[in-house]
């Protein structure tokens, strides 16, 4: 199905969902239309996301939660990832920047970057068809800003039914739609580091049921970790128009994001004391909590693009986003059916560049590259040519580009719902198709250089020359491609791929009295076409070829074996893939207070580009070599009780999950070194969810935890991780959200922790714990005026959200990816 075809369709139905959050602002007032810091009053929020139809929290048998725009002011963090790490039940390794984010649900496994088994939505459509497509994480390509009215999630359940690619669950993030007249301008900047940021947002009825809203933000800054240059460059622009008419409305909207942040990935640390007690350091002056790695020395590098040619690459673009966004959105009734469309074309492009220290070592270490003799010497900056004579600590580093040409998707969801009289009961059936197409055209290559630690944004190249004068690096490059050589070297691969998905999908509902039993099925067929080029194809070994990358008109050692894609020899795409989600539940309501539900869903999750690269592509059938690689199956069940009295709310929810995966995921050896592994596993995980509000005069607490126990329960390639813990999920973590207000002033603070887990499958190295207390205060000096101060971190927490090695080194070092030190920002908000 092209594009065309889903747009025509879309036209031709001329509807889109009806979300009850059409009348979103009706849950979450535009600024407006309260005062300022003024606390919600404790409502029974309409949940809409991943149902069939918009209802009370405790009508439904499922566990979901709401953040709307008052929690979303107290969280201190502005990143997607960021404010997922306050659902229940969600696992958000993250740096607070939007990209190079690990997301997961439910103790599922994080065996590769991005969310594969949570999917997330912006105004009910997903962002990405798939979630984990390599270096294009989800979050890079959505943003958080004044327009955002609420963000809703559903964990577990019918997220399987409702949604494609979603057995986990799924988070969607809803916009404002300016049914009440008002806006908001704010200025916000930095303390003690640079970063400016306007946000505005503005919406009004306009009479004859029109009404429109429009908003956006502009950042610019070196950002909270030292770079030498702006990290942080760019914004986005969206808007909405609506018509309301007798039994329904249609919405236009468009968005357009421009936005690059820096990758605060893994840097080097010291790792002390034992596996079970790991004392973490910093290098020298180098506090990563502080401190980035490229610099305005570093930040440039020659390579060969998609079609061989020379390039210079600028990592300051980091993790840049370009997103040009347009859709529809209505509701009909028709014949007592609700008929309800939502269509979305997204163009959609951007890069990823990344910067990871392979080998850590004193400078001496490294002049064996060059032989007998060989010299050390910087190749740029004020000490360009000065020789590097000491064993200060040098830094082979993998240098990532991947160039997103096209992560285009077009969606459309179309469905009709009807609610039937049935005896004394209500019977609710849905019957739903939906169609995407999900490009992927990206290009991606490494490239290996050398550079010192000197931090502040003072990193420079270093060069190495052999004892008779010849150079063995170019300004500082070792290789332009991976300096160990195989496998790492067929990582030289471009993308030409569309996915093509079809997924009819209807549900059941029937209510008695205080009992409602549902159930929901969705079938997800996929064809996927294109192809790929890669040096891995063919005889198994690279391609290289000698080429003047930096044009200096000659071949130099590091130019002599460059890897170049066989562009006269790409691989055919050819395969489909279906499988079948089903979910089934019972709701009782107690009391008005009082519900308790239970479910069990089976959902299914679609391979996406991981599954044809060298290693798992058949390049005579254009089909993965393995026909299990295709679809990871995701079966859960819960059961939950959930109170609401006054000012108090309680939920609890007890859950099982379990998945089988077959993927590659980014590991290490005993001495720390990274190595992409092969895994074929299956996994299970058990734990209960608790979320709670209490709400009593001027103070509030909101609270989160969760409490899993998860487990490798077979490792098909190797037994001995049997019965092991996966990874990077923690036996407990928790949120909390206590504020007061009196009068013109609330302050309060969002508390985030977590215990350790480990850092690598091994089980070995106890990846450390951490609690991050972040206050806030509010001071609203004149009506509409609100000056603000936000303190990330307060207590300039080591928090470590990744760590590379599986036990202790010998050398004492690895890499690690931390949240950010202290960061303390002021805002001044100005609603009108």
């Amino acid at each position: 199905m092209r594009l065309s075809t889903v747009f025509t369709a879309a036209l031709l139905v001329t509807t889109a969902a009806v979300p009850a959050y059409a009348r979103d602002d009706a849950a979450a007032p535009d600024a407006a239309d309260k005062q300022e810091g003024e606390a919600p009053a404790p409502a029974a929020k309409t949940f809409t996301t991943g149902v069939a139809k918009g209802r009370d929290l405790l009508d439904t048998a499922i566990s979901a939660s709401v953040l709307d725009d008052h929690d979303l002011a107290q969280l201190s963090v502005s990143s997607i990832a960021g404010i997922m790490q306050n659902i229940p039940g969600i696992r958000s390794e993250t740096s607070d920047i939007d990209g190079y984010s690990a997301i997961t649900i439910r103790g599922l496994p994080l065996a590769a970057e991005g969310s594969k088994f949570l999917q997330l939505q912006e105004d009910g459509l997903p962002v990405l068809e798939f979630g984990d497509i390599q270096f294009a994480g989800i979050d890079q390509f959505l943003r958080a800003d004044l327009t955002l009215s609420q963000v809703q999630a559903i964990r577990g359940g019918s997220a399987s039914t409702f949604a494609s690619n979603s057995p986990g669950g799924l988070i969607n993030f809803i916009s404002r739609t300016g049914e009440t007249k008002g806006g908001t301008v704010q200025v916000s900047s930095g303390v003690g580091h640079d970063l400016k940021r306007i946000d505005f947002a503005y919406g009004s009825p306009l009479g004859n049921g029109w009404r429109f809203h429009v908003g956006g933000f502009y950042r610019s800054g070196e950002g909270p970790r030292e770079l030498g240059f702006n990290g942080f460059e760019g914004g986005q622009i969206k808007a909405n128009l609506t018509k309301e008419f007798e039994g329904g409305y249609i919405r236009f909207y468009g968005k357009y994001l421009d936005d690059r942040q820096p990758n605060y990935s893994t840097l080097p640390v010291t790792v002390g004391g034992t596996d079970a007690d790991p004392q973490i350091g910093f290098l020298p002056g180098y506090d990563i909590r502080e401190q980035a790695y490229l610099s305005p020395l570093t930040r440039s590098y020659a390579e060969v693009d998609a079609n061989n040619r020379p390039v210079v690459i600028d990592a300051a673009d980091g993790l840049a986003a370009k997103v040009a966004a347009f859709g529809l959105e209505a509701q009909f009734d028709v014949a007592g059916f609700t008929v309800t469309n939502r269509f979305r074309f997204s163009d959609i492009s951007g890069a990823y560049n990344d910067a990871v220290p392979f080998v850590t070592a004193p400078a001496p270490f490294f002049a064996q590259f060059g032989g007998p003799g060989a010299q050390l010497s910087y190749a740029a900056g004020p000490n360009s040519g000065q020789a590097i004579t000491d064993a200060r600590l040098l830094a082979l580093s993998v240098r990532l580009h991947a160039d997103l040409e096209s992560l285009d998707n077009a969606t459309n969801d179309l469905r009709a719902t009807r609610v039937w009289e049935v005896g004394e009961g209500k019977l609710t059936t849905t019957a739903g198709v939906y169609t995407s197409l999900q490009q992927i055209r990206m290009f991606w290559n490494f490239t290996s250089t050398l550079q010192d630690l000197a931090g502040g944004g003072r990193n420079a190249p270093v060069n190495i020359t052999t004892a008779t004068g010849v150079p063995v690096t170019d300004a500082g490059t070792l290789a332009y491609g991976f300096a160990v050589g195989l496998p790492f070297s067929i990582y030289h691969n471009r993308y030409d791929v569309d996915y093509d998905v079809l997924a009819p999908y209807g549900s059941v509902n029937f209510q008695i009295g205080k009992l409602a039993i549902g159930a929901s099925v969705r079938w997800d067929k996929g064809d996927v076409s294109g192809q790929v080029f890669s040096p891995g194809f063919g005889d198994g070994r690279a391609l290289f070829a000698p080429v003047d990358v930096n044009g200096n008109g000659q071949i130099s050692v590091a130019e002599s074996r460059v890897p170049i894609l066989p562009l006269t020899r790409p691989v055919a795409v050819d395969y489909d893939y279906d499988y079948l989600s089903w979910s089934a539940g019972v709701n009782y309501r107690f009391a008005e207070s009082l519900s308790a539900f239970a479910r069990y869903s089976r959902g299914g999750r679609a391979s996406a580009e991981n599954v044809i690269g060298t290693e798992t592509l058949d390049p005579l059938t254009g089909r993965p070599n393995n026909p299990d690689l295709l679809i990871s199956i995701v079966k859960q069940a819960e059961a939950g009780v959930k109170y609401r009295k006054g000012g108090l709310s309680l939920f609890l929810t007890g859950f099982w999950a379990s998945t089988d995966e077959r993927n590659a995921q980014i590991t290490a050896d005993a001495t720390g070194q990274a190595f992409v592994q092969q895994i074929e596993r299956t996994y299970s995980a058990k734990g209960l969810e608790f979320e709670g509000e209490w709400r009593r005069g001027p103070f509030t607490l909101t609270a989160g935890a969760t409490w899993t126990d998860a487990s490798i329960d077979e490792d098909l390639i190797d037994p001995a991780f049997n019965g092991l813990t996966p990874r990077h999920i923690p036996d407990f973590a928790f949120f909390l959200r206590p504020s007061a207000e009196f009068g013109k002033v609330t302050f309060g603070a969002a508390v985030n922790g977590t215990t350790e887990s480990f850092a690598q499958d091994t089980n070995q190295l106890a990846q450390p714990g951490y609690v991050i207390v972040s206050p806030f205060v509010q001071f609203r000096p004149a009506e509409g005026v609100t000056v603000a101060l936000n303190a990330f971190n307060v207590f300039d927490e080591l928090a470590v959200v990744s760590l590379q090695a599986p036990t202790i080194p010998a050398s004492g070092l690895t890499n690690a990816q931390v949240m950010n030190g202290r960061t303390v920002t002021a805002s001044l908000r100005y609603a009108f």
